[in-house]
């Protein structure tokens, strides 16, 4: 390139450089769906954001969930699982780099759930819940049902509801946050109601449905 054309180059400042290319990015792929294993995952950081890597054998990509996405997925991430995400990818200006932001995340193909069942299953098991001596049999006719769920949900209102039309019974609520990732975990325990109850309904809401994940004696 000879010096005249080089005199003609349009002249950027950083930032517009940034933006320019920001936007470029974004208009070319908007949202992606990812393959790749999490790389760098040290748990979520004190805003309840989460930070790590997808890699694969070839490349790595700057990954990133906020907080409020984080809260509705209910698989989490965790260091070295294989993972399919949506998301979309932009740009970082400060650092000139680029980055998915993630807004849903899934076990890539049924190998790797059944492998993170496996390892929750023997997690659990090391910490005794599936031992015989702490099982209790469900009462046939419970006088009284504890519900822990959000108190302003569909769960409650639906719970509600079958129970009045097939099973009148009196129903105590242990109010938690919704989303959670594990409504039981935390409750039940703290407060002195429990001993009064015998049944208890876990229930946590989905996007487009809910569902009561145990029922616990």
């Amino acid at each position: 390139m000879n010096e005249p054309t080089r005199l003609n180059i349009p002249e950027w400042t950083v930032s517009e450089l940034s933006a320019a290319l920001k936007k470029t990015v974004e208009d070319a792929f908007g949202y992606v769906r990812v393959r790749g294993e999490i790389s760098g995952f040290r748990g979520a950081h004190s805003s309840g954001h989460c930070y790590f890597a997808l890699k694969d054998e070839g490349a790595k990509i700057d990954a990133v969930i906020w907080r409020s996405a984080l809260a509705r997925m209910r698989i989490k991430p965790e260091e070295g699982l294989e993972v399919l995400v949506t998301g979309r990818l932009t740009t970082y200006p400060g650092k000139s780099t680029y980055q998915i932001v993630i807004e849903t995340l899934a076990p890539a193909g049924i190998g790797a759930l059944m492998a993170l069942v496996e390892e929750r299953k023997k997690k659990l098991a090391a910490e005794g819940l599936f031992e015989a001596a702490r099982k209790q049999l469900l009462p046939f006719l419970p006088e009284r049902i504890g519900v822990v769920t959000s108190p302003t949900g569909a769960v409650i209102r639906d719970i509600l509801h079958r129970l009045a039309d097939r099973f009148p019974r009196h129903v105590i609520v242990w109010p938690v946050r919704s989303p959670s990732t594990d409504p039981c975990a935390g409750p039940i325990s703290s407060s002195s109601r429990a001993a009064a109850v015998r049944s208890r309904i876990c229930g946590r809401s989905t996007r487009r449905s809910w569902y009561a994940p145990r029922l616990r004696a």
